[in-house]
C-alpha cells in the first residue's frame, strides 16, 4: 500500500481534473446533465482510480485500477474532441487538454510497465 498522493501521474491526473472542472463552467445550461456531468465523471475517475489501485493488497489489482484509468483517459480524449466539435471547447483549450490527457496517458502507461518489470 502507498500513499497515493505522492505518485506524479496522481499528481498531474489530479490537476487536469482541476481544468477540466473549471473548463466546464462554461458550457452550455442544457448540457449540465448530459456532456458537462460525463466529462467531469470521466476526468475525475482517472486518479481515482489511481488512488483505489494504491489501496489494494496486490500489484494485480494495482494493475486493474491503473488499466480502468487509461481507459478513462481514452474516453476523455473522445469527449473533449466532441465538445470541441459541438463549439463547447475552443481550440487552443482542446488542444492544451489533450496533450495534457496524453501525457497522463503515457504516465500510466510508464506506471504499468515499471510494476511489470
Amino acid at each position: 500500500m502507498q500513499d497515493f498522493r505522492n505518485l506524479k501521474v496522481w499528481q498531474k491526473a489530479h490537476a487536469l481534473t482541476l481544468v477540466v472542472y473549471k473548463a466546464t463552467t462554461k458550457f452550455p445550461g442544457d448540457e449540465r446533465f448530459g456532456l458537462t456531468i460525463q466529462l467531469r465523471r470521466t476526468v475525475s475517475s482517472i486518479p481515482t482510480n489511481i488512488a483505489d489501485g494504491c489501496g489494494r493488497g496486490t500489484e494485480a489489482e494495482f494493475l486493474k485500477c491503473l488499466s480502468l484509468a487509461m481507459g478513462a483517459g481514452n474516453q476523455l480524449e473522445y469527449q473533449l474532441l466532441l465538445s470541441h466539435d459541438l463549439g463547447y471547447l475552443a481550440s487552443p483549450d482542446q488542444t492544451q487538454l489533450t496533450t495534457d490527457v496524453i501525457e497522463v496517458k503515457r504516465m500510466i502507461a510508464g506506471l504499468i510497465h515499471s510494476i511489470n518489470s
